[in-house]
């Protein structure tokens, strides 16, 4: 099977809510595409997810808050990380102009291969 599409297909210009949806799924492993547009975690509240995700923003901008740092990360396009499953996080801010497309895997924690062990 093969399915591809557009990530920037149906943006929504401005909603109530943040949209997500699955883009590739996996045993163990799902891709999400993620619109926000303005939308931030309500207050108090902390991402404490059971598995390991990775993030990167494709448009847009954001503000992200790790718990135990001083400062939220500010990330625009191309800009990326990967949080360890527990690590208690939330989304400060969204751009309320312009949609904020996210990519993010997440996944089970497990061991990476090591680099020896990968296919040339």
């Amino acid at each position: 099977m093969i399915r591809s599409g557009n990530l920037f297909a149906g943006v929504p210009a401005r909603g109530p809510d943040e949209e997500a949806s699955v883009v590739a799924a996996r045993p163990g492993a799902f891709v999400e595409r993620i619109v926000s547009t303005g939308q931030a975690s309500p207050p108090g509240f902390w991402y404490d997810q059971g598995w390991a995700e990775w993030v990167v923003v494709l448009a847009g901008a954001a503000r992200l808050r790790i718990e135990g740092e001083s400062t939220a990360r500010e990330l625009r396009p191309g800009d990326h990380l990967e949080l360890a499953s527990h690590v208690r996080h939330r989304v400060e801010w969204t751009d309320p102009d312009r949609a904020t497309v996210w990519l993010a895997v997440h996944w089970k924690d497990l061991e990476a291969p090591s680099a020896a062990a990968s296919p040339a």
